[in-house]
């Protein structure tokens, strides 16, 4: 069984969306149900259809909510001590053509949000710097095609999702 590589901060926030579903949305789901059924004919009845789709999309996250917490391996950054880059790295590169710099993180695939520079393990990106030290340079494959950062600095810090 796989397990997923998953930050602290990326673990509880994993938890509390699983609280809130199973204590806010699916006893609001249930009632809106509950209501919708009591208008009678459910052939043609547009909120019984749309709160039962609603609730099959409830309880499908909360079913992947549980499996991905059961199989979750937290790996706290903090408590890292090797130079090279690992899952929770905290990494200062600049693209070699360009000289712009960018500030990236290695978290889960669940953590990942790129506009806040957090990428995921299984990235491409992070497949490449993986391994890396400062000094190095790294090559990937872009969406716009190959990219190259020369890394400035790694580090191992908290991570903050919101």
């Amino acid at each position: 069984m796989d397990k997923f590589p998953m930050t602290p901060a990326g673990y509880t926030k994993l938890e509390e969306e699983l609280k809130y579903l199973r204590t806010v949305e699916r006893p609001a789901i249930s009632a809106a149900i509950s209501e919708a059924r009591d208008h009678g004919d459910l052939s043609e009845n547009a909120e019984y259809h749309s709160a039962k789709e609603k609730q099959g999309f409830i309880e499908g996250r909360i079913s992947e909510l549980e499996i991905k917490i059961s199989r979750a391996q937290i790996i706290d950054p903090t408590k890292t001590t090797v130079s090279h880059i690992i899952f929770g790295a905290t990494v200062q590169v600049v693209d070699v053509d360009t000289d712009e710099e960018r500030c990236l993180t290695i978290v889960g695939e669940e953590e990942a949000n790129i506009d806040k520079g957090l990428i995921s393990i299984g990235s491409p990106l992070a497949r490449a710097l993986i391994g890396k030290e400062e000094g190095d340079e790294v090559v990937f494959n872009a969406p716009g095609g190959k990219q190259t950062y020369e890394i400035l600095e790694v580090e191992y810090k908290e991570i903050k999702l919101s």
